[in-house]
């Protein structure tokens, strides 16, 4: 019998060292001391962290200089103390634990000596040598909290890890966490007996769940193959419709030869745009209106062009996003009818008055589109916010669905940077705003068709172009570029050529 124990103990301790060897404890925070060293960038990463998942947490965070963004976090939670100087064995007086965020390796490799010494465990930023323990990547909904460890070897990828968690656990949870503790309390029967019926309820749920993937995997590949039919099934008839396939063979011809510079300029718009759009998830309408308006395109034809343009890259970057897992469905569903209807309207209204009023929507819609731009960058500069349940999700959608179509643009900026700034996972609200405005300009463009025709083919065939060379391009890099950057050089853009438009309407 011993043998048998010993060798089952040396079994386990051999694939121990295959895998993850670290043990997960989850920490009462308010009842412990806890001192961070650093108060820079990491230093508000690290005391971040520690306040989203245990708010009460006793913090006393000692650096030289501290940042402005570290003293406005603190100055929410009063159980964080800041003390500017420099670090000295004696702060480690009554502390329970440490964390060493700092770039300087000797002062890290101090404090870490220091805490040995009292036997107190600590955690230094990007120094695995010197961790007792490593902070995960942790995904929280209500009562559930999982975290995240790849034993500190790629951060990268506990963050993608725990967005991947984030979106396939639903809020709901919480609610249902509670049902099963009330149901735990209510059944009868000792623990074993317990345990028992609660594997037998929960059982059922977890075949239903695989049940659903494998359907996803088969809708998925169905959607697929189904939109790609509709795309070019609606693009033949809508050529047709308007031009016999002998015309279109010698207007080909004609066009290859007479090809206007102008059209390459529209290739490079629409390629910049879908670029933006699909990495960004806003960018495209606003970035387009403003080039158009510069070039003095009349304003209902401006956003026909685009939404006709738009129409068909939205589809391939809906598509991609879809293809790489990018889009929540449920969000999808709450976001698709009213902004299609907001669409519609903003659309009709356009048509009917734009170009009556042309001189004075022009400098409206620069100035729109100038706040566009500006929004577009204070969302580089907006701090993460917790997850909040989101509400009135449909009215969000109606009211960038019209201003989208009334003002050629503002889907994105409205819909996505709200979205986000509710706490939801960028690469999950970018790709399910980007399948969704497929819809919207969808009937934004029928709209138009319906009621003022088509115009300035170039101009819509050149968007177009660029847009589909972009699209799975931008799928791809959604998520994974230095997104604020991006947000400054968009909205800086759209800023100067707004201010263009306005300009040349004052004089």
């Amino acid at each position: 019998m011993k043998a048998a124990i010993l060798g089952k103990a040396t079994t386990d301790s051999v694939a121990a060292t295959e895998v993850n060897p670290l043990f997960p404890v989850f920490l009462k925070l308010d009842q412990l001391q806890l001192l961070i060293v650093g108060g820079g960038n990491i230093g508000y990463e690290k005391l971040q962290t520690i306040l989203n998942n245990a708010p009460e947490a006793n913090v006393r965070l000692i650096a030289l200089e501290i940042s402005d963004a570290v003293i406005a976090l603190a100055a929410y939670y009063p159980n964080v103390k800041l003390v500017q100087k420099a670090f000295e064995s004696s702060d480690l007086d009554g502390v329970d634990l440490v964390i060493s965020a700092v770039n300087d390796a000797v002062v890290s490799e101090h404090v870490y000596r220091s805490a040995k010494e009292r036997a107190i465990l600590i955690n230094a930023a990007d120094q695995p040598r010197y961790c007792d323990f490593y902070l995960g990547s942790i995904v929280t909904k209500g009562h559930l909290k999982i975290a995240v460890s790849t034993n500190g070897k790629s951060p990268v990828l506990a963050k993608r890890i725990k967005e991947y968690l984030n979106e396939a656990i639903t809020d709901d949870i919480h609610g249902l966490i509670d049902s099963m503790s009330e149901l735990r309390s209510r059944l009868s029967g000792d623990f074993n007996e317990k345990v028992r019926r609660l594997n037998e309820l929960t059982q059922s749920l977890a075949y239903s769940e695989i049940a659903q993937k494998n359907g996803e995997r088969r809708w998925r590949k169905i959607a697929s193959w189904s939109l790609f039919a509709f795309f070019f099934m609606f693009l033949g008839h809508l050529i047709l419709s308007y031009v016999s396939l002998e015309t279109l063979v010698t207007s080909g011809r004609h066009f290859i030869i007479q090809m206007d510079p102008k059209f390459y300029i529209m290739i490079l718009a629409g390629f910049f745009a879908q670029l933006v759009d699909g990495a960004l998830g806003m960018g495209y309408g606003v970035t387009c209106t403003t080039v158009l308006l510069s070039a003095g395109v009349p304003l209902p034809a401006i956003s026909g062009s685009i939404h006709t343009a738009e129409m068909f890259s939205s589809g391939a970057s809906g598509f991609s996003h879809y293809k790489f897992g990018n889009v929540n469905k449920k969000l999808f569903k709450y976001l698709v009818a009213p902004g299609v209807i907001g669409a519609i309207l903003g659309a009709w209204l356009l048509a009917k008055y734009g170009n009556d009023y042309a001189n004075y929507f022009r400098p409206v819609l620069a100035v729109y589109t100038l706040l566009l731009g500006a929004r577009i960058i204070w969302n580089a500069f907006r701090k993460n916010k917790k997850v909040e349940k989101l509400k009135r999700v449909g009215w969000l959608a109606a009211a960038g669905g019209f201003l989208d179509s009334f003002g050629g643009g503002g889907w994105g900026p409205l819909v996505t940077s709200t979205l986000i700034s509710k706490g939801k996972t960028p690469k999950y609200v970018i790709g399910t705003v980007s399948i969704t405005e497929f819809f919207v300009t969808l009937a934004s463009a029928l709209t138009f068709f319906s009621l003022i025709g088509i115009s300035h083919w170039m101009v819509i065939a050149g968007l177009i172009i660029g847009g589909l060379i972009a699209a799975p391009i931008a799928a791809r890099l959604a998520g994974k570029l230095p997104l604020k950057t991006m947000f400054i050089g968009v909205g800086a853009l759209v800023i100067i050529w707004s201010l263009n438009v306005i300009i040349r309407a004052i004089l």
